[in-house]
């Protein structure tokens, strides 16, 4: 029996990463997710954050994504997000500016919808700018 288990990730504008994994680690509503070769079918939300998944020869990579749905079926994981970046295709200037935006739209009064919108842009600011400042780490 495989270890390993089809993974597609895709954002709206490209197939982020389409290949086998061993294992796949998401933030869904509830905390993070993992999931392993013959997972049971399900389907889940995504929430925005980091995703890491573990190769066939044991390196794990990393994505920042938004919020999406995720779907397991015959040893197969879909993830549908409208956005998936690379730690280092990231620009940490831009993700500063987009947090500084998000803190003040937070502030102004709003609409729920436009408050709701406000919140996400504050999380996926908050959620590049932890990959960046991680990445620097290593």
């Amino acid at each position: 029996m495989s270890s390993t288990f089809s993974l597609k990730i895709i954002a709206c504008d490209r197939v982020f990463y389409e290949g086998e994994s061993k294992m796949l680690v998401f933030p869904g509503y509830d905390g993070e997710m993992a999931i392993m070769a013959h997972h049971e079918a399900m389907t889940s939300t995504v929430e925005i954050g980091e995703i890491r998944y573990q190769l066939p020869d044991d390196t794990w990579q990393v994505a920042i994504v938004s919020d999406g749905l995720l779907q397991v079926e015959q040893n197969q994981v879909n993830i549908i997000v409208y956005s998936a970046e690379k730690p280092e295709e990231i620009d940490a200037f831009r993700a500063e500016a987009a947090l500084a935006r998000a803190k003040e739209q937070m502030q102004q009064k709003q609409s729920l919808n436009e408050y709701r919108i406000s919140q996400a842009s504050l999380a996926r600011a908050m959620a590049r700018l932890r990959s960046v400042n991680k990445s620097h780490l290593y």
